[in-house]
């Protein structure tokens, strides 16, 4: 039986939604991230974030830049036993029409191809249409959290979103009881 995921967008999801974050002295985590995220750990769940990086594309920073946030957003979630499985990020700007680029598949793709999961039992959370729409195109279950764009973009989503919540702990507790409600009806 392969391990569950739990999908989840970067910036406005797990850490504040800076303007496009190149510096890691910028990653900080947003309120109830961590105890979210640890619970989602406690139930079971392997973490990996999918994430759109246009910024490269547009030539305001590099790769590199990328991948210092990525690591200081790790090195911030470490101490409290949270360690993301991957992150996965797409480089491209939206005219490149790639097939990485939230909401298409590609990232998913990729987070499925290195950790071995079925899309279709795992969950996506976000806080933009971007994040419901490549849940919806492989099957996930989406979580819109209104941190970030969230409430921005609650109504929009009003068709991707299969739930809405404040923030990670909301998605916890939302993927606790569908949890616990499959367990259920295993035992029935």
């Amino acid at each position: 039986m392969s391990k569950k995921y739990i999908l989840l967008d970067r910036d406005g999801t797990i850490i504040h939604d800076r303007h496009y974050l190149h510096d890691p002295d910028g990653v900080e985590l947003l309120p109830g991230a961590v105890e979210g995220l640890k619970r989602m750990v406690e139930m079971g769940f392997g973490l990996a974030v999918l994430t759109n990086q246009s910024g490269v594309g547009r030539g305001y920073y590099d790769e590199a830049s990328v991948h210092a946030c990525n690591a200081r957003m790790a090195e911030l979630l470490l101490p409290h036993g949270i360690v993301l499985d991957g992150v996965f990020h797409c480089p491209h700007t939206p005219e490149d029409k790639c097939r990485c680029r939230k909401p298409e598949p590609g990232l998913m793709e990729q987070a499925v191809e290195s950790l071995g999961f079925k899309p279709g039992e795992a969950f996506m959370v976000g806080d933009k249409e971007a994040d419901m729409g490549v849940g919806r195109n492989t099957g996930a279950t989406t979580i819109l959290v209104r941190t970030g764009k969230g409430a921005a973009h609650e109504e929009r989503c009003r068709e991707s979103a299969d739930y809405v919540t404040d923030d990670l702990c909301g998605a916890a507790a939302i993927i606790w009881s569908l949890f616990s409600e499959s367990k259920q009806a295993v035992k029935s």
